[in-house]
């Protein structure tokens, strides 16, 4: 019974690592689409501690447009598009727009770390939500999902799936939105 059990274990470990290394080039490529969102509401609450344990409320961002990205470390998808956040967050910072990082799931040591592995190094605030309670609200049914808000308040845009946030289709949409 044992030795089963020492197989089993082998095995789901050895998938975990194929699955690990994947190489990018085998990933399908990041979008650049955004779904428009017809029934437009209210942004839900969204009150979370960063990484210096601070409060952020998106009720304080209220008057910006602000990008909403649920994601963790373990998704792949997460992970590529995390770049193309920053950049977008660059390229839009002066222009009124706001990009928070919604980690699920995982403590503030795992995404520090991963952090450092980001290219270009991300500047825009990520908060935390350990017990993945905002999913709910937010209506998050995978990893990443991402809602862009207009200055108002209001969902515009939804995206599911990896982006390249920084393609000029999605910034010309997210500044679309400052000038309105």
């Amino acid at each position: 019974m044992r030795n089963n059990y020492n197989i089993q274990a082998s095995l789901i470990i050895s998938l975990l690592m194929v699955s690990i290394n994947i190489n990018a080039a085998d990933l399908p490529p990041l979008t650049h689409e955004l779904t428009s969102v017809n029934k437009r509401l209210a942004a839900p609450e969204l009150r979370l501690q960063n990484m210096d344990e601070e409060i952020v409320d998106i009720k304080d961002l209220k008057g910006k447009v602000v990008v909403v990205n649920f994601w963790a470390t373990w998704c792949p998808p997460c992970r590529r598009e995390m770049g193309s956040l920053e950049r977008l967050y660059q390229a839009t910072k002066d222009k009124n727009v706001e990009v928070l990082a919604v980690n699920i799931g995982e403590d503030i040591d795992t995404v520090f770390s991963f952090m450092g592995t980001v290219e270009p190094s991300p500047d825009f605030e990520v908060i935390f939500d350990p017990d993945a309670v905002s999913m709910d609200s937010w209506k998050v049914r995978g990893l990443p999902t991402t809602y862009i808000i207009n200055s108002e308040g209001i969902i515009v845009y939804r995206a599911i799936g990896g982006r390249e946030f920084d393609h000029p289709e999605i910034l010309k949409k997210v500044l679309a939105l400052t000038k309105q």
